[in-house]
């Protein structure tokens, strides 16, 4: 049997606690390794000191929000390193935690009163190092707040003006405030931060590394490259969530399903009266998106026509609405993600080379699900739970003959198909452990037993003489036999997925 508890994930096992910087003192190398490995996984910034004087340095420079001090250490000790933080105004407010062996009740004693406020054993214990780090990052950030708001309360004349202006800026937040309300939201941040991944495989590891590198760059364009169904959203909310500042909002658009006569409104904002239809003026998703991140997907079905405007954009940084004639500023950073092959596209002239190399600032390739299927027991239990959360049940364990089934299959579809694979098969299983009965993969082609293709497709004589009622007919077909799975329909037809979206959208409009 294949559970949780015996799969490896690159999650933090600590509480969740607002990345902070964090000093370690201790002159033995390898626990400062223990604890900033552990710390970091976490998303802190850890400094290290070997001394104490050291540490004095590096505290009053630095300005930690937490110090991990070890009690014994030669020349100065912990203890004097701790009363020397304490008579300096500018670390006196740092909290200190000391390490100490589990026999150094005098020591612990002494700490105690030279201004510790904790303590964590050796060896370590890394729920506990997590547990106290966090109480103690939250108790000192409290105590900032709280010493921040009675010097508010002090200037009170400052504080009414801008309570003042605030007031005057709230009308134009309620304009844009139900198309954001869903946008950005704690629970989603948390949600989408690179404890949202699951894997041990090599290319998952450098898929992790790439992302984990661009999350502090919240100016640097990303592009993303895959093919379907390899999470690449999920890899632009990592990079958005998980940056220094991802307060902004995250703006999805799926290039492939805008509109062409309405894309430039969309993208860019219109002004009341600039067409027929526009009725009030309204913002495009770059401003939005300002002072966050702009997900452009499927870009290489962008038309060209659109692609220059794209490019204006990213190089000065201004967007002009429709019917406008003074352009607007905003500050967005735009990740792109497309699963053609934009090389091939740029010589094709389907697409501009100039965007192309705009884009190209940061270049993520998203590996396919077959070339890390060591991440398949990992991902197949994490959405067990996943869905048996949803459903309000205990998670099912994966049975061998399950799991074997798993990892024999290709993934066409990639991540979303085995997400689908699993929801089905948790629903199948009702609470009981999944067996290999209840793996049911989607077929890749219609299929009717004892029959070949022309016993199920309507004879020809019977079909309109009207290619778009074909087409029509052609991708219904498609869409039932991929139980509504735009890309895998589009694989059944030979067709790119953006013909599809257009199809929908054209029935959609026209109904």
């Amino acid at each position: 049997m294949l559970t949780e508890e015996n799969l490896l994930t690159i999650a933090p096992a600590g509480p969740v606690c607002p990345p902070a910087t964090i000093l370690i003192v201790d002159d033995v190398a390898a626990n400062i390794g223990v604890l900033s490995g552990a710390l970091e996984s976490a998303g802190h910034r850890v400094l290290a000191a070997l001394s104490g004087a050291a540490a004095l340095n590096s505290a009053a420079k630095a300005r930690p929000e937490l110090i991990l001090l070890d009690v014994l250490m030669p020349e100065m000790d912990g203890i004097e390193t701790c009363l020397r933080l304490k008579e300096n105004p500018v670390t006196a407010d740092i909290p200190v935690i000391f390490i100490t062996a589990n026999d150094e009740t005098q020591s612990l004693v002494d700490g105690f009163g030279a201004g510790g406020v904790d303590y964590v054993t050796k060896p370590f214990q890394i729920e506990e190092v997590f547990a106290r780090v966090g109480t103690h990052l939250r108790i000192h950030r409290l105590k900032r707040e709280l010493e921040s708001r009675t010097t508010e309360l002090e200037q009170a004349n400052t504080a009414l003006r801008a309570e003042i202006r605030r007031r005057e800026q709230a009308e134009e937040a309620l304009k844009v405030a139900d198309e954001q309300l869903s946008l950005l939201t704690e629970a989603e941040t948390r949600r989408w931060g690179l404890a949202g991944f699951v894997g041990r495989s090599a290319p998952f590891g450098r898929l992790v590394r790439s992302i984990r590198s661009v999350q502090g760059y919240p100016r640097t364009n990303v592009l993303l490259t895959g093919e379907s169904g390899t999470g690449k959203e999920l890899i632009a909310r990592a990079v958005h969530f998980g940056s220094a500042q991802p307060a902004g909002p995250f703006i999805a658009v799926n290039c492939s399903a805008l509109p062409v006569e309405l894309a430039e409104s969309q993208l860019f904002g219109h002004v009341r009266g600039a067409f027929t239809g526009a009725v009030s003026d309204r913002k495009g998703y770059f401003e939005l998106a300002h002072g966050g991140t702009l997900f452009l997907d499927e870009l290489g079905d962008m038309p060209l026509a659109l692609q220059a405007k794209l490019l204006r954009v990213l190089e000065d940084g201004q967007v002009t609405a429709v019917g406008a004639s003074t352009p607007r500023r905003v500050s967005v950073r735009v990740i792109a993600a497309t699963n053609v092959d934009l090389p091939g596209k740029v010589a094709a002239g389907g697409f501009r080379a100039d965007l192309y190399y705009r884009l190209m600032h940061y270049h993520v390739e998203v590996p396919p699900l077959r070339e890390r299927r060591e991440d398949i027991p990992a991902l197949a239990v994490h959405f067990l739970k996943l869905f048996a959360t949803e459903l309000k049940r205990k998670p099912p364990v994966l049975t061998t003959d399950a799991y074997d089934r798993l990892l024999a299959h290709g993934y066409p579809g990639n991540i979303r198909e085995l997400k689908n694979t699993i929801e089905r098969a948790v629903i199948h299983a009702g609470g009981e452990p999944v067996k290999a009965e209840h793996i049911v993969f989607a077929p890749t082609a219609p299929v009717t037993p004892g029959a070949g293709v022309a016993a199920t497709s309507p004879a020809v004589a019977d079909l309109p003489l009207d290619l778009k009622k074909n087409e029509e007919l052609a991708i219904a077909r498609a869409l039932s036999a991929s139980g509504g799975n735009v890309s895998a329909a589009a694989r059944l037809l030979g067709v790119n997925r953006s013909r599809i979206y257009r199809h929908k959208t054209s029935r959609d409009t026209t109904s």
